[in-house]
């Protein structure tokens, strides 16, 4: 019997219908807040009945799951294409440090919608869990983000570039939790920002140097940051 669930299942019409499903849930989503929508009230958007939606996920985590699994995989897929295969060969490791926090920037200045689901998202999975098999293209998708951090960290360890006295997974726990949290709060309207008092992307900017510093061997110049995600 063919098997309608996942990106690989089914017809070309099939996927597109899916794929439907799961742009209209992310952009319902990001105007509502995940709880206050429902299934229902995806089908109708979408123009298919409730059946079809529950056909590709039996269930609302499901569907929430599979929005953030296919948003962050987009958009991992759009920050390779902006480093060409030859031009990261010649980065060193802090270089390419430089371009991992700039990305967090590129998401803040050009892709609020991802960020705004971002944090209702994690608000979400903190009270449905889900099993581990549910949860598992989501962990895939985020084990990516490990190894694009690890590459640059062994680089750095080879080129002397990068303050490797601190683990690995500190470093990246620290730049992945620190830049989300920040560029997330901001785009949700969370920072207050002071009327003739801060401005959030030079702000957003200084936070990227004073990492970037923290994490870079003394003898590697912190600024000028220049940004390298336009």
């Amino acid at each position: 019997m063919e098997n309608d669930r996942g990106y690989s299942a089914g017809k070309p019409w099939k996927l597109a219908k899916q794929q439907h499903i799961l742009e209209t849930a992310f952009r319902l989503f990001t105007e509502k807040g995940i709880e206050l929508v429902t299934i229902p009230e995806i089908a109708k958007a979408s123009g298919v009945g409730r059946a079809t939606v529950f056909r590709y996920f039996p269930t609302k985590l499901e569907l929430v799951l599979a929005v953030g699994t296919r948003k962050w995989e987009e958009y991992i897929s759009l920050y390779n294409t902006y480093l060409p295969p030859e031009k990261m060969a010649q980065m060193t490791g802090a270089e390419y440090l430089r371009f991992y926090l700039d990305a967090f920037l590129d998401l803040y200045r050009n892709h609020g919608d991802i960020l705004r689901f971002n944090y209702n998202f994690n608000n979400y999975l903190w009270f449905e869990t889900g099993t581990p098999e549910q949860r598992e293209p989501y962990l895939r998708m985020t084990d990516s983000l490990g190894r694009i951090f690890h590459e640059l960290y062994e680089r750095g360890q080879r080129d002397g570039t990068l303050n490797t006295e601190i683990p690995e997974p500190m470093m990246f726990s620290a730049t992945f939790h620190i830049m989300l949290a920040a560029v997330t709060r901001y785009a949700v309207g969370l920072a207050v920002v002071y009327e003739n008092g801060g401005d959030p992307e030079n702000e957003l900017i200084m936070l990227k140097d004073m990492l970037f510093s923290r994490f870079t061997k003394k003898n590697v110049p912190a600024f000028p940051l220049s940004d390298q995600l336009t």
